[in-house]
């Protein structure tokens, strides 16, 4: 087990809103199995609904195809998005721990209730008769009101957990000390094994139990799962070092546009040496000093020291008056973040298409395997596979043997490897469209283009497309959560891995929108409700292109980027002086 040094930490690049509580022995691999173990048994049940939900809508709420892939993509949105209220909390008013914990809870009450209203059915519309889809019963304003509620507490739930757990993982290994930062950029990629294994056993465990037991238990089991995995958290609380939130981060953001504005009119000085700083001087305090960078130069007024300041406002790390120039480029980080997630965002929105459409498409076609149908929710499994082969692969071969070569703990730099995942993206999509054009042939040679009858078509054609987007995956996700995890100041990496959440949420909501536009420019390419006289194919073209356009944006948008430059210092304290010894340091990994 690794172990890390007792201390406090106080220092100005951030480390001045949290205080970790952690003494020796404390933290490293064998605290990281318990996160691991909550978040795979949380993303089981996830990742079962996500796949499975839009047939939940369609077949038991009667919703048309359209409404429910846009309800799925909305609520899988929301989910994402709120991870940046759970970012928040964590980093300001809850340690990451008890983050996890709370948000759980509401988690286990949501899924609860969804299968509260799976098993009665007074609370669902009457099931639709087959051959008369158009005359199907409506859900009541009643029934909607308690499919809402529930989807959107597992939504508030998951968003909070998918905020805390990847940072108090990471938070068990220091990025400081060169052993524990090769275990952290092994933590990602672990965290990654966790999620994948999760998402197998949901997506053919717990799909299984929804599509023959009925959803009422599959919805209980997930319930029940999400609530084992807060219990796991639960164990490990004694291992964990666990950072107390001290001070907000986005209070700190804050202050630096209003200061900056404040002192608009003043110029800068000519010598970057003159703007404010701090140099702790408590003994054995180990403080992170970011340099500054010439980029958004209109930040850095709010470090120009006037002769209207006190000394207490001078000794200050930040305050509405004076801020650091470590606190300016804390803002000027995640202003440069935000072209890297805008332009992973389509890859996304991809990403909802293959668990909406695709999952349709798989209901259309011949799912038998050895005797035994095969649920159509179950066939991201292919994926889910390959990844969790690929991943040991990669993190104990690939990783070691570039590292050799490239000298980041990593292997590769984390924008590389995201760059690697939109690349994939676009070929995924291009074979999607080359799988429905073959599947909508079968249905027009066969005759059965409105059959409800399954065609003569394997539905494993469809494992192709999944199969190359989730080695897309395997490289995006993983790059965004570490690049923001280690690119975020101390006190906001809660909020920073977030962020990585966000390039989800949006690419769902604008799923929706793309669904939307293109029915109205393309006259209906998807609005039939019949997916064999829907022109689905050119839709997955259509993506795939625009898949190449944003690969095109990001890459200048990464070339643009300037990795943070820590000024490392430990400062000891002697009988008469303080002596500081400082190293300069340009994160490799970013």
């Amino acid at each position: 087990m690794l172990t890390h040094c007792s201390g406090k930490y106080q220092g100005i690049a951030g480390d001045v809103a949290m205080r970790p509580q952690h003494q020796k022995r404390l933290g490293g691999t064998r605290a990281a199995l318990f996160v691991y173990a909550t978040t795979g048994l949380e993303n089981m049940a996830f990742i079962s609904t996500a796949v499975s939900l839009v047939t939940y809508f369609y077949g038991y709420m009667n919703f048309s195809l359209t409404k429910s892939a846009t309800t799925l993509t909305n609520y899988l949105g929301t989910a994402f998005l709120l991870s940046l209220f759970g970012g928040f909390i964590s980093d300001t008013y809850l340690s990451r721990f008890k983050a996890g914990i709370l948000f759980a809870s509401f988690e286990v009450v949501g899924y609860a209730l969804l299968a509260v209203q799976a098993h009665f059915e007074q609370l669902r519309p009457t099931p639709c008769n087959p051959t008369q889809v158009n005359q199907c019963q409506q859900a009541t304003s009643n029934q909607e009101a308690i499919l809402f509620t529930g989807l959107y507490l597992v939504a508030f739930g998951t968003g909070g957990v998918k905020a805390a757990l990847p940072s108090l993982g990471a938070d068990q290994f220091d990025e400081r000390n060169p052993k524990e930062a090769e275990s952290l950029a092994s933590f990602f990629n672990w965290l990654l094994f966790s999620i994948t294994t999760g998402a197998i056993f949901g997506v053919t465990f717990v799909v299984w139990i929804c599509s023959n037991p009925g959803w009422d238990w599959g919805l209980g089991v997930c319930s029940i799962a999400v609530l084992v995995a807060a219990l796991f958290l639960l164990m490990g609380r004694s291992m964990f070092r666990d950072y107390v939130p001290k001070e907000s981060p986005i209070l700190r953001i804050l202050q630096v546009f209003m200061v900056a504005i404040k002192n608009r009119n003043i110029p800068l000085p000519e010598n970057a040496e003159e703007l404010h700083e701090i140099h702790d001087r408590e003994a054995g305090v180990t403080t992170d000093i970011l340099q500054r960078t010439d980029q958004f130069r209109f930040l850095d007024k709010a470090a120009i020291i006037t002769s209207s300041l006190d000394a207490s406002e001078l000794r200050s790390s930040g305050s509405w008056k004076l801020c650091t120039v470590t606190q300016v480029e804390e803002l000027k980080i995640i202003i440069r973040m935000l072209p890297i997630i805008l332009s992973t965002i389509f890859m996304n929105t991809c990403l909802a298409q293959l668990q909406t459409f695709t999952i349709q498409q798989s209901t259309t076609m011949d799912r038998n395997l050895l005797g035994f149908q095969v649920p159509g929710s179950s066939i991201p499994v292919i994926p889910l596979v390959f990844m969790s082969l690929l991943i040991p692969v990669y993190d104990r071969f690939f990783v070691p043997f570039v590292r050799k070569f490239t000298g980041i703990h990593s292997g590769i730099r984390h924008l590389q490897r995201i760059g690697v995942g939109l690349v994939l993206s676009a070929i995924s999509m291009a074979v999607a469209g080359i799988v429905e054009t073959r599947r909508k042939s079968v249905a027009i040679d066969n005759n059965l283009v409105d059959s409800p009858g399954p065609l003569p078509i394997s539905v494993f054609w469809l494992g192709y497309q999944y199969a190359i987007f989730g080695l897309a995956d395997m490289f995006t996700l993983v790059g965004l959560l570490e690049f923001f995890y280690e690119e975020s100041s101390p006190g906001m990496k809660s909020l920073g891995t977030s962020i990585s959440w966000c390039s989800l949420a949006f690419g769902y909501y604008s799923s929706s929108i793309v669904v939307e536009v293109v029915n109205k420019v393309s006259n209906g390419w998807l609005a039939s409700n019949n997916l064999n006289r829907d022109k689905l194919n050119n839709f997955y073209w259509l993506l795939a292109g625009l898949s190449i356009v944003n690969l095109g944006i990001y890459l200048m948008c990464a070339s643009w980027y300037k990795y943070k430059e820590v000024n490392m210092k430990q400062i000891d304290t002697g009988s008469n002086a303080a002596k500081a010894n400082e190293v300069n340091i340009q994160v490799p990994n970013a």
